[in-house]
């Protein structure tokens, strides 16, 4: 809802239904699907060289107007890491607003992978057919902060203001884990970026059908365990029996970290599940929806829901094994073998003690030739807002009020996100309120966004917006 479509001052009945409408049409005349196809056009990934000057000519050319028209001041920030892709920084400070929302974006987007893509479809030319828009980036994010800045101009139109004071982050890198983002938000922008709430729009909804906020994110540690043994592979046949097999002991190895059914063994990896997240989740299903795989019910920690395993409980992952020449199998006993694994962990887990962790555990377990590393600069942090905490209690009423039933509230995303930087070292409430859903194609060929989602994403965040403007709002 960009340029003069987003004047402030147009005379209009001042109520929240007026504003939800307002955002609702934007969707229905077609505003939304032109802004979008605008953005999408912008082939602005971060995953390749090609890539990088769009960067910048998406907040210069696309974001900075954009907010420009919603009477926010915005500038272009230089990334804190040399070499790094530039952040956009904006506000818009109403005097006698009696809180400050801080909000946050990621311009950037994956590969295009334009081979790849079904029946005549290309990643930087939006299309729609039936209820999808495709388009890198239709889900992830352009589409999702498109949403925002619609309901936030529906907002202005109804009201003539916001009734708050707002703060904006956009990034272009955090496809490739957000280089500069902590340093920038810990240094030069601390200050500037002081808030009381923050809620932003990435991820995917529980269901296509099922309105959702979370919390939080898991966080992810890349572990390789390695058991190299010697140079070269010798003969199965003249040294079968002989020599240690490399493979088989890595095996057994992964075997006492986690069981036939995907339950940990290592009792420091296993958290708590405080009765708060445990009530937020009962009654959840994780489904995917029908181009998703189904879930397997007998897998993962006994006694806990799909739900409860996925947002509520760590998972210790094999990603890929490697001995030997699988591509080419030979009759030789390999000399060394090796397994990339990940530990999604929620928070409450000691994130620096999970290497350590596992080694105790393997030395416990009789394997000191197993090697293990925490690979650098591939850790995600764990956060959670409490399920309990009065914003979160505001927020669910606020979309119930909109869409007439309570949303789902996940204590935090399955995946992760840099919520880190905003709930720990900012110090906010985290709540997102996503517009995607788990079968989205998300960096993949085919992205796309769902219609009813997007229009039904405006309609929540104007309600949400106009909200948080009313006097006495919030939830201390």
């Amino acid at each position: 809802m960009g340029g003069s479509d987003a004047a402030t001052h147009r005379k209009v009945p001042m109520t929240r239904d007026a504003a939800i409408a307002r955002a609702r049409a934007y969707f229905d005349d077609g505003g939304f699907e032109a802004d979008l196809a605008r953005r999408v056009a912008i082939a602005s990934t971060s995953q390749e060289d090609a890539g990088r000057p769009e960067l910048r000519r998406y907040l210069a050319d696309e974001v900075a107007p954009a907010l420009a028209a919603l009477g926010f001041a915005a500038e272009i920030v230089d990334n804190p890491e040399e070499g790094g892709p530039p952040f956009l920084s904006a506000e818009r400070i109403e005097s006698g607003a009696g809180l400050t929302l801080l909000s946050y974006a990621h311009g950037d987007v994956v590969r295009g992978l334009d081979d790849g893509w079904s029946g005549g479809l290309r990643p930087w030319s939006l299309e729609r057919r039936g209820e999808r828009f495709y388009g890198r980036g239709t889900a992830d994010n352009k589409g999702q902060h498109s949403v925002n800045l619609g309901a936030l101009a529906a907002v202005l139109e109804a009201r003539g203001r916001l009734g708050f004071s707002m703060k904006i982050l956009f990034e272009t890198g955090e496809e490739v884990g957000s280089p500069g983002l902590r340093a920038l938000c810990a240094g030069a922008m601390r200050d500037r970026l002081a808030a009381d709430l923050f809620i932003a729009s990435d991820g995917p909804r529980l269901a296509p059908d099922r309105p959702t906020i979370f919390l939080g994110s898991r966080g992810g540690e890349p572990v390789e365990l390695v058991v190299d043994l010697r140079d070269g592979a010798h003969h199965s046949g003249n040294w079968g029996g002989a020599l240690a097999n490399p493979a088989t002991i890595l095996s057994a190895a992964i075997a006492t970290i986690v069981d036939r059914r995907g339950a940990i063994l290592v009792p420091e990896l296993r958290p708590a599940l405080p009765d708060s997240v445990r009530n937020a989740l009962a009654g959840l299903e994780v489904s995917a929806g029908e181009d998703g795989p189904e879930v397997d019910e007998d897998w993962g920690e006994p006694g806990l829901t799909p739900a409860e395993r996925v947002y509520g409980w760590n998972s210790f992952e094999v990603l890929a094994l490697h001995a030997g020449t699988p591509e080419n199998p030979v009759n030789a006993i390999p000399g060394t073998a090796r397994a990339h694994c990940q530990l999604r962990f929620v928070a409450g887990t000691d994130a620096d003690d999970i290497a350590p962790a596992i080694r105790r555990h393997l030395d416990r377990e009789g394997f000191p030739q197993v090697e293990i590393s925490a690979r650098s600069g591939g850790r995600f942090p764990a956060t959670r807002l409490d399920p309990d905490h009065p914003w979160v209690g505001w927020a669910r009423g606020s979309i119930g009020k909109t869409v007439g039933a309570p949303p789902v509230v996940l204590p935090n995303l399955g995946g992760s996100l840099p919520n880190d930087v905003f709930a720990d070292l900012l110090g906010l409430p985290t709540i997102w309120v996503p517009h995607s859903y788990p079968g989205c194609s998300q960096h993949a060929p085919d992205e796309h966004l769902l219609a009813p989602v997007a229009r039904e994403g405006l309609a929540i965040m104007a309600g949400l917006f106009w909200d948080l403007g009313e006097p006495g709002a919030g939830g201390e």
